[in-house]
């Protein structure tokens, strides 16, 4: 029997016996996958991460602030057997039970079916190609650890990246290590995130256990908007032209969005998830200067008072075991905008820029004519014109910019958060006239299903940067369950559920 071998059964034997299967989470972020690996009943035992504050972030919550498990690591200039020693966990080959994450998509975007081939028969031939090197890494810690289960996640283009299907290029590769392989177009939304964002998850499985690969069931159902709609008829364009794993794995399995006859619970809407939070009425704070320019830190704790208000979402946020919210909210700031809150008052749920700017216009033409009527209205296109018009107007052009800004709807999930929420929240408006202003961390943080007591290192914008590059963690706890029982087989005990919809 060779090395690998024993070390695969030694891994196999030692989860029959009952222990926790432990994950390596690469690229691991603040640390989402982290969060729903660990709610289904895995050990996160190491995490690499070259980004500081999300680094921070995962030392924090899963490591209680240790600075090893706490710095920022770069993958390409950390081996494995480094990793490993530096956290005191033996050798690499036999530390890990899964290895979770996925390299950037960018970083082998164009890289060709034969060359992925290549690198991975002879990755020192192309250790200096910038569109390889984290691929290269990424196989590196799956040939090194000998991990029972992989699990990628992605953006749906990595299905049509260039013309070519980048997913079953990976599986290809992995199918050749000995694991079988299958991937599929998973929607947070219909996994009990009030979000509707979509994601590639590719899983891969030892051939010791399993001969196919499963994923989870849907558990909330929603008739997902047209764009979403199209990405995923897109993927199956690709997915059904011939590109796939059949000869290799066997044909991926794409999953239906569920219908509102089976049964599930509606998806769980933006105002479900975040509607008990303390008001932040952006207008009155600016107006009696409590809102100023400045960094935004993560100190202030606001007093909760939405008791009267929590459906079982927010129960669950605020339950969820070792991180339980308190009688403060944390995180709950917002950014500082105050040309753009009067013109968020304004706007109808499902505006976008095109609405914002005709309002913006509509409230210059106002004040224009207020100043006409007192005898102080500047000459058009004068300096001072200018710059009251700059005072109430966006710059961008309606037509160039039609997505830049949304006001979210109440009664539906919310948008997928991009990772740059914290430079142009606009994207995220909050649904509240009352309140005219873009979510907080707080919000942002409950939309990706964090639970409240979740810590994020750094200021405010480090926070939306980790949080909109995050995987939900009820999305990744739903993977989680599923892999784990097949990983346990019959032996494999349900995790405790959480009430995240069957309620008002």
């Amino acid at each position: 029997m060779s090395v690998d071998a024993k070390l695969i059964r030694q891994k196999i034997q030692r989860l029959r016996a009952g222990a926790k299967p432990r994950v390596l989470d690469l690229f691991s972020g603040c640390g989402g996958i982290s969060l729903g690996f660990q709610a289904a009943g895995y050990e996160i035992v190491a995490a690499v991460e070259n980004d500081a504050d999300a680094a921070r972030s995962h030392g924090l919550n899963f490591h209680h602030g240790e600075d090893r498990h706490s710095i920022a690591r770069d993958i390409t200039a950390t081996s494995p057997d480094d990793l490993a020693k530096d956290l005191g966990l033996g050798p690499a080959s036999a530390a890990f039970d899964v290895i979770v994450g996925g390299p950037p998509c960018q970083a082998f975007a164009r890289v060709g079916r034969s060359k992925l081939r290549e690198i991975a028969e002879h990755p020192e031939a192309f250790r200096h190609d910038p569109r390889a090197r984290l691929y290269i890494e990424y196989l590196n810690y799956v040939e090194a650890c000998a991990p029972l289960a992989v699990v990628i996640e992605n953006v749906p283009d990595m299905l049509n990246h260039g013309g070519h299907n980048l997913a079953a290029e990976i599986g290809e590769i992995l199918a050749g290590k000995g694991y079988v392989v299958r991937y599929t177009l998973l929607n947070a939304a219909f996994y009990g995130v009030p979000q509707m964002r979509e994601r590639m998850i590719l899983i891969a499985i030892r051939k010791e256990l399993a001969d196919d690969v499963e994923f989870p069931a849907p558990t909330h159902w929603i008739d997902l908007p047209s764009g979403y709609q199209g990405s995923r008829a897109v993927a199956l364009k690709l997915a059904t032209g011939g590109d796939l794993l059949s000869g290799v794995t066997g044909l991926s399995t794409y999953k239906a969005a569920p219908e509102a006859d089976d049964g599930l619970p509606a998806a769980i809407t933006t105002e479900q998830a975040i509607s008990d939070l303390p008001e932040i009425l952006a207008r009155e704070l600016l107006a009696d200067g409590q809102l100023r320019r400045g960094t935004r830190r993560l100190d202030v704790m606001l007093p909760y008072g939405g008791h009267n208000r929590q459906h079982d979402y927010v129960k669950a946020m605020r339950s969820w075991s070792g991180f339980e919210g308190v009688a403060h909210v944390r995180d709950h700031v917002i950014r500082y905008l105050p040309r753009d809150y009067r013109i968020f008052a304004g706007l109808q749920p499902g505006d976008q820029y095109p609405e914002a700017h005709r309002h913006a216009l509509s409230l210059f033409e106002a004040e224009l004519e207020r100043l006409d009527a007192e005898g102080l209205r500047p000459a058009d296109s004068s300096a001072e014109w200018d710059a009251l018009k700059a005072a109430f107007v966006p710059p961008y052009d309606a037509g160039k910019f039609p997505n830049k800004w949304r006001k979210m709807e109440a009664g539906a999930p919310a948008r997928t958060l991009l990772a740059h929420l914290g430079k142009d929240g606009y994207s995220h408006i909050h649904y509240d006239s009352r309140q005219a202003r873009p979510i907080s961390v707080r919000e942002a943080a409950r939309l990706q299903s964090f639970p409240d007591g979740f810590r994020f290192a750094g200021t405010m914008n480090p926070a939306f940067r980790q949080i909109g590059n995050a995987v939900p963690p009820l999305l990744a706890r739903a993977v989680a369950q599923t892999l784990r029982s097949q990983l346990l087989g019959d032996i494999a005990s349900e995790t405790p559920a959480l009430a995240v919809g069957t309620g008002r």
